[in-house]
């Protein structure tokens, strides 16, 4: 709210009083502010109790041309967890406005978040303490990730404006290239009326790049693949597509390996068709006629992750409320068909994973992902290493809806293949582990979203829609939190968000 000073509440969660806290305040940004007190003593805060003290500030920050000026307050006591909140405010001499708050935890894993808000032409790097170390920005919008690279730039989308075709959420168009200094070094263009690139990016080992595609397919070339024409409203199809681009000095690329979608399906809708047969017989096959909503945007894959080990690429598809894995050591002509490359499938799916319905196995009672973002392999060497995180949005879920973040162990192999039961549809059963709010309507994101094992088993989580950031621990506890505020309160749309440690190669200052 807004007026004169701010009042400041603690509050003991444990279950023992406290005794001797002691209260420090800073101030830092603005122009001659200080506060009264800077410092202030609470000589016993019994469990589950708590007190507030108003405090008086002065001075001059509205943070329309420098940072917003920030109030640090930190709580310190014997046998305690230390723990330090960040209030941003507007100051104009002792009139006072939080504009936002962030606290974070001894157990939080220190390190700097990425983040592009989905309004705003920039990127953000911001520490623990919720202040902006570094910003990119670009001319515009993102479409709708970013990634910093391990030689200081970033991989950023783009959405570089009117396509005259497609229009779905996530649409792009665009990949760019910013060094550390904000100079754009690279970009690629891939929007027509026939495709266009949207929502997520994948740098590879080598240097290329995998990007998600729509592909344009008319009403006449889905009823050839056996489409139900009573389901094709907008009497077209966006069937996804992947490329990878190795990119040229300057801007463009070339194409050096694609995987489209549409030479995997099947359907027993047309016994006529050449893909007639039975779903549930090929799990390895999409139903093209799969999906209660009717849309062009048909699978929306909305997140790409690369498993350098066994050379396979991580697909979520929203509209199916699945995850798949597909070979990537492939030629081209090979992700065409059925048979080649290390797993001897050619470019149909090793692995499916969410809502088994999709390939007519199981009943409702079954699907465990519902409009689900960011899928991710968890990187070697991290708790949980090659365990796949999930941010499960919960649109639609049984009873109420309510997001939770969820690890599964694939059943994978040694040799990376996946194994599935005759008769029965691709496991596991259970999560190994997730996160839930303890009230978890408390907890949900409609769309957008993401979550990120950290290295010391934390889990960072984005609350797309509110902009909000949150870190927990394997215990579920909540040890860092962040709201953005760009470009304003109520339009804070943040798609997903990454922390990298302070001895990443990409951080000059580290």
């Amino acid at each position: 709210s807004g007026g004169i000073g701010l009042t400041i509440e603690i509050k003991n969660i444990g279950e023992i009083d406290a005794h001797n806290i002691e209260v420090d305040i800073q101030t830092t940004n603005g122009v001659f502010i200080t506060s009264l007190p800077g410092h202030y003593q609470i000589p016993l805060l019994s469990a589950g109790d708590s007190t507030e003290k108003s405090i008086r500030v002065w001075g001059v920050g509205l943070g329309f041309f420098t940072s917003l000026p920030k109030l640090t307050l930190t709580a310190y006591a014997p046998y305690a967890k230390t723990r330090a909140k960040h209030v941003d405010i507007r100051l104009l001499g002792p009139f006072v406005k939080k504009v936002g708050e962030s606290w974070d935890a001894d157990e939080s894993y220190t390190g700097y978040t990425l983040y592009t808000p989905m309004m705003s032409t920039e990127t953000f790097l911001i520490n623990n303490s919720g202040e902006v170390t570094h910003s990119w920005k670009s001319a515009h919008r993102p479409a709708l990730s970013v990634y910093l690279l391990e030689n200081g730039h970033i991989l950023r989308t783009a959405f570089p404006g009117y396509n005259p075709r497609f229009w779905g959420g996530g649409i792009g168009g665009r990949v760019e290239l910013f060094d550390w200094n904000g100079t754009k070094v690279w970009s690629f263009d891939y929007s027509t009326s026939d495709y266009c690139l949207h929502h997520d990016v994948e740098m590879l080992p080598n240097g290329n790049i995998l990007m998600i595609a729509w592909e344009y397919k008319s009403a006449a070339e889905a009823v050839s693949k056996g489409r139900n024409p009573n389901t094709l409203p907008y009497s077209q199809l966006w069937p996804d597509h992947l490329i990878e681009v190795a990119p040229l000095n300057g801007s463009g690329g070339t194409i050096v390996w694609e995987w489209h979608l549409w030479d995997h399906l099947i359907q027993d809708y047309d016994p006529t068709k050449e893909n007639y047969g039975v779903v549930q017989d090929h799990p390895e096959l999409v139903d093209i006629n799969y999906g209660g909503r009717i849309l062009a945007d048909w699978t929306h894959i909305n997140s790409v992750d690369y498993n350098e080990e066994y050379d396979q690429i991580l697909l979520s598809v929203l509209n199916f409320d699945e995850i798949w894995v597909i070979d990537h050591s492939t030629t081209t002509e090979e992700a065409a068909g059925h048979t080649g490359g290390r797993y001897g499938k050619g470019g149909d799916l090793l692995y499916r994973w969410g809502n088994p319905l999709t390939y007519q196995m199981g009943s409702e009672s079954d699907q465990k992902l519902f409009n689900q973002h960011d899928a991710t392999w968890i990187t070697p060497g991290l708790p949980g290493e090659g365990n796949i995180l999930i941010f499960n949005n919960g649109q639609g879920r049984p009873g109420e809806d309510y997001s939770s973040v969820d690890e599964i162990v694939p059943p994978m192999t040694q040799n990376g293949t996946f194994v599935l039961l005759a008769g029965s549809a691709y496991g596991p059963n259970e999560v190994i582990w997730g996160y839930t709010a303890e009230k978890p309507t408390e907890f949900y994101a409609i769309n957008l979203g993401g979550a990120q094992r950290l290295p010391n088993g934390n889990t960072l989580i984005c609350n797309g829609p509110l902009g909000q950031f949150f870190e927990v621990t394997s215990e579920k506890e909540v040890v860092w939190t962040y709201v953005n505020q760009i470009p304003d309160p109520l339009d804070s749309h943040v798609f997903k968000i990454l922390r990298y440690g302070p001895e990443y190669p990409g951080l000059p200052f580290r």
